[in-house]
């Protein structure tokens, strides 16, 4: 397994729709390792395929908080919402692309989503509570969406600027990612 670099906004790459997964093949169960343990070093609760330079739809989360209770990865490619509660519910989100950076987002409190495995297998199930939103939140990034696009330009834009003076600092420091699109 590989640690990823995960790409740090404003990178045009976050604002593109991912193409499908169509290749069930070994390489997409390395890459969706390589995910997992990104996601978990960063650490985070969820990670998408765009965040490292991977332009397909591939998800990866783990919702668990309790330390006692056993982590639940899983690998959601091209994952679909087929169904949302009209109950909506906020949450303060942040994100791996936008480190540092949280804002309350209101999304439905519930979700069904539908979803192929790493074998291509497909499955479906009911999301709720930070499930339901950190699911929500890594299908917009396959769609090109980041959480700060819920907020007002002004916020937005203070955001991104705060992004802009990070990646200056990191590359006057030498920490440069290089992402990669393979599978």
């Amino acid at each position: 397994m590989t640690l990823r670099s995960i790409l740090i906004h404003p990178d045009p790459r976050l604002k593109k729709v991912a193409d499908p997964v169509t290749d069930f093949s070994e390489d997409l169960r390395r890459v969706a390792e390589d995910m997992l343990e990104t996601m978990y070093a960063a650490p985070g609760i969820g990670l998408a395929g765009p965040q490292i330079g991977l332009m397909k739809r591939l998800i990866v989360l783990d919702c668990v908080k309790d330390r006692e209770a056993p982590p639940r990865p899983l690998v959601m490619a091209n994952p679909e919402i087929t169904w949302a509660s009209e109950e909506r519910r906020g949450y303060e989100e942040g994100c791996l692309s936008i480190p540092e950076q949280y804002a309350e987002v209101t999304r439905p409190a519930e979700v069904t989503v539908r979803w192929q495995d790493v074998t291509g297998a497909v499955q479906e199930e009911e999301f709720s509570g930070l499930w339901a939103t950190c699911v929500q939140h890594e299908i917009d990034h396959l769609n090109g969406k980041l959480f700060i696009d819920y907020l007002t330009p002004l916020k937005r834009q203070l955001i991104t600027r705060k992004m802009e003076k990070l990646k200056r600092e990191r590359a006057r420091d030498g920490i440069r990612p290089e992402p990669r699109d393979e599978l």
